[in-house]
């Protein structure tokens, strides 16, 4: 399985560097998993695609303003990206697992400075990540800045706290945003469950796995980062409920579907919590998504490997080409696909 086979030709100006100024004002493009055949609509039109009894799932991650830039003690420059609190003491120093951009000379006991002092504790090779001691806890609310992904060319600007966030963010820890929730209004979320749509949310907190690039020419040598996720009990027994009744599960997002069928590989001894590095390519068993809302992805991502596996290569690529013809925005801040 070559990763070429995932590859497409994606005009650079497709690609959103800010969000529309409504958030369900996005194109929708539906896809048949059956047929093949695609449609074009609005987001707020999702409405006119479900139906009662559905059971729709959202995750309710929220993105930390986790990226920091402070000067190394030699006066050089440094930038961190927090991914996960490892420790908090009762005296306020908090340790963090971080990406460290200008890495060059960092060592053990080398120490970065930003509104607080911290001090680098040592190197995870295996994850790629920095053990960071921050004095006084890393502070990033007063000075961090939200973790664009790197296909956003712009600084991060104040209005992107706001829309680099679903409006049902809740449970604070992800470094990027589940982002085929940006587009949901609570006034769209009102009419669906006005229509008679169920609306449930679970938590996976999007880590950096989500920016990697695939660096193997067999992606299924590709490892991924692992993310934390948590699911309740009363939206367990709503799925399994729905399965039961033979009525739609719909994940938003692939970090939704992630979770899912991570979480429940088994449903009689479901892992409701956990960390999960599933990597999901055709040839996966989906057992418990029906359908899938998700943003356009990059060309040889993870991300379009798992909208395939669900959707068959072919005609996901066949749809994405139509995407690009009729200009379609891409990424995070880009349209949205729904699958069913």
């Amino acid at each position: 399985m070559d990763i070429k086979d995932f590859e497409f030709d994606l005009p650079e100006g497709l690609i959103a560097q800010y969000p529309l100024p409504e958030r369900d004002s996005s194109r929708l493009m539906t896809l048949s998993r059956s047929t093949g055949e695609f449609s074009h609509a609005s987001f707020r039109d999702l409405p006119d695609f479900l139906r009662k009894g559905d059971l729709l799932i959202l995750n309710d991650t929220k993105v930390l303003p986790a990226r920091l830039i402070g000067k190394k003690s030699s006066g050089g420059k440094v930038e961190v990206l927090l991914i996960e609190r490892l420790l908090k003491t009762d005296d306020g120093r908090e340790e963090w697992a971080c990406l460290i951009k200008n890495s060059k000379g960092l060592k053990e006991g080398s120490r970065l400075f930003f509104e607080t002092e911290a001090e680098v504790q040592g190197f995870d090779r295996k994850a790629g990540l920095w053990r960071v001691s921050f004095k006084d806890g890393p502070r990033y609310e007063e000075t961090g800045k939200i973790p664009l992904p790197p296909y956003i060319r712009r600084e991060p600007e104040e209005s992107d706290r706001i829309r680099y966030q679903t409006v049902f963010a809740g449970v604070e820890g992800a470094v990027a945003a589940p982002t085929a929730g940006l587009h949901f209004t609570d006034k769209l979320l009102n009419e669906l469950r006005e229509k008679g749509v169920e609306t449930r949310f679970i938590t996976l907190h999007t880590g950096p796995g989500t920016f990697m690039p695939v660096r193997v020419t067999d992606v299924r040598e590709h490892k991924m980062h692992g993310e934390r996720y948590a699911i309740d009990q009363a939206t367990f027994d709503a799925i399994k409920k729905a399965k039961a009744e033979g009525r739609r599960v719909i994940a938003v997002g692939t970090t939704s579907t992630r979770a899912l069928e991570a979480a429940f590989r088994d449903f009689d001894e479901p892992e409701l919590t956990g960390t999960t590095d599933i990597f999901i390519y055709p040839g996966f068993r989906f057992r418990v998504i029906d359908g899938l809302l998700t943003n356009f992805h990059l060309p040889g991502s993870t991300l379009i490997m798992l909208v395939a596996a669900f959707a068959g290569r072919d005609r996901v690529l066949a749809a994405y080409q139509e995407a690009v013809e009729r200009g379609y925005r891409f990424f995070s801040y880009g349209d949205a696909m729904l699958i069913l």
